[in-house]
């Protein structure tokens, strides 16, 4: 999480992309409303256009952006949302495209909310999930939306939850987000997802790294994934131990067991048993309210969320904060005040 007390800034790298589109959205003269009934309407354009005012820190996209996000939500289909995080190089682009393929297959449509990484001093990002799924995003039922993760905790795009309910609106019915693996974000996915999915490595010392008890009791199903060639057999054993360590966790809260699976996402092995994993899960838990409940659960912690970042953002945009921030840091670096007192001093600016 950056603690960078500067006002908050858009990606460099992607700006100019974003006023370009806004730009464009204004000759078509398209209103909020405009695009939400495209965005029910199925319209990609529609929905990039969406998200890039959801995106935007300008204050008139962002009131263009509630608007839109008050026609659809509500509209969302009986989707799934599945959370993927892993660490950088566990596979997750080459897993996300084959399983979005194969959901595409059982006529589905599939939504990928890609975060990329932002650079943490050029704020830049590669925004490059779309070259990586080339397979998947020249699918008609396929929409991949990758979004920097700027300054926002372990790497979630700010606005994801938002972008979401678009894409449901849409009638993308399977929403896949995935995170950069570092971090806070698998804490922020798990918050927005009805399913949490963990990828592994076996033989790289992922093992070790995954029996932590934060994210194995995140987890509702884990996958070793790059179950080939030499490294079947570790994975296997991987998969054992990570069964072992499931169990000395207790239950969670819906009554669900996780399970261990290995696939091949190179080699598109395993992942029918993994979607039927979630299917199953899914099922169970619709059945049993669970699913609501967790949504409802989800969305006043949306609410508080909003709430903090808007304060946030009105306090370091205030002018008075700006003037008084500057004083305040010069007067810290002179060892004239400590970083606690102003703090104070600036908080108190504000009443």
């Amino acid at each position: 999480m950056n603690e960078n007390p500067k006002v908050p800034s858009e990606d460099f790298n992607t700006n100019k992309a974003a006023i370009s589109r806004i730009r464009a959205l204004r000759k078509k003269g398209d209103t909020p409303e405009i695009i939400a009934d495209k965005i029910l309407k199925g319209d990609r354009v529609a929905l990039s256009r969406g998200i890039t005012l959801i995106e935007s820190r300008n204050q008139a996209h962002q009131e263009m952006a509630r608007t839109v996000i008050e026609k659809c939500i509500g509209k969302e289909q009986r989707s799934v949302r599945l959370g993927i995080t892993g660490v950088p190089g566990v596979g997750k682009s080459t897993f996300i495209e084959q399983l979005g393929k194969l959901l595409i297959a059982k006529a589905h449509k599939v939504a990928v909310l890609a975060v990329d990484p932002s650079s943490g001093i050029s704020g830049g990002s590669i925004l490059g999930d779309k070259t990586r799924m080339q397979q998947l995003v020249q699918e008609n039922d396929a929409f991949i939306r990758p979004s920097p993760a700027g300054d926002s905790l372990g790497g979630v795009a700010r606005k994801t939850r938002e972008s979401i309910i678009l894409c449901e609106a849409a009638g993308y019915d399977v929403i896949i987000i995935e995170t950069v693996g570092v971090g806070q974000s698998e804490t922020a996915v798990h918050s927005m997802v009805d399913f949490f999915l963990l990828l592994k490595l076996a033989g790289a010392g992922d093992e070790l790294q995954g029996i932590k008890r934060g994210i194995m009791e995140m987890a509702d199903g884990i996958v070793i994934n790059k179950a080939d060639g030499n490294n079947i057999k570790k994975a296997q054993s991987a998969r054992i131990e990570f069964k072992r360590a499931l169990h000395l966790f207790p239950p969670k809260e819906n009554g669900w067991t996780p399970e261990v699976l290995t696939a091949s996402a190179l080699n598109n092995e395993g992942l029918p048993q993994v979607w039927e994993l979630i299917e199953q899960y899914v099922s169970r838990n619709r059945e049993n309210g669970w699913i609501s409940k967790h949504r409802i659960q989800q969305n006043k912690q949306w609410v508080l969320q909003t709430i903090d970042e808007q304060l946030k953002l009105r306090f370091y945009q205030n002018p008075g904060i700006k003037a008084a921030l500057e004083q305040q840091l010069q007067l810290v670096e002179e060892n004239k005040t400590s970083p606690v007192t102003a703090a104070h001093y600036l908080l108190d600016l504000r009443h």
